[in-house]
């Protein structure tokens, strides 16, 4: 469906709303992202969900989870540094700098992989199980930020 949306008749496609026309992948996502999260600092989820969000160009997710990190009590300068943590480190903790390390690593999994210090700096500071928990979140975010541009989500309209 294709309809204008201003005076110029610039042409817009009407793209689909995925929780509708696929809702049992819609739901299994979000028991996914669930079962990622779960046990982990709530802090830490959002921060891994904001870096990945900036990485991945994904405004309709960075500006949901910023929002949530501002709503749970996050600092407000820690915000302002995810993009630039490594010269920022004093605003992370180490676990979190592994993490966003981590993050960067697999959402840009295609510029290089993965690579071992990354990897093992990961493993220092989390045991097996909360390390599965969080590429499983770094997994589910690169998704729903997927979901989100190839859908033509709109930043500041949170339709969970």
């Amino acid at each position: 469906m294709v309809m204008t949306n201003n005076e110029n008749a610039t042409q817009t496609l009407t793209r689909i709303n995925f929780a509708k026309a696929a809702p049992k992948a819609f739901k299994a996502l979000i028991g996914f992202d669930a079962a990622a999260r779960d046990g982990l600092d709530p802090a830490l989820v959002e921060l891994i969900q904001i870096r990945a969000s900036l990485l991945n160009g994904c405004a309709y997710c960075l500006h949901m989870h910023t929002s949530d990190a501002r709503k749970a009590g996050e600092d407000e300068a820690r915000l302002h540094m995810v993009g630039v943590w490594r010269e920022a480190r004093n605003f992370f903790t180490e676990k979190e700098q592994a993490a966003l390390a981590l993050t960067e690593s697999v959402t840009l999994v295609a510029q290089g992989g993965v690579p071992d210090d990354v990897y093992a700096r990961a493993a220092e500071h989390f045991d097996e199980e909360e390390l599965a928990r969080v590429l499983a979140l770094i997994f589910t975010i690169n998704t729903w930020n997927r979901i989100a541009l190839s859908t033509g989500k709109v930043a500041g309209e949170d339709e969970r």
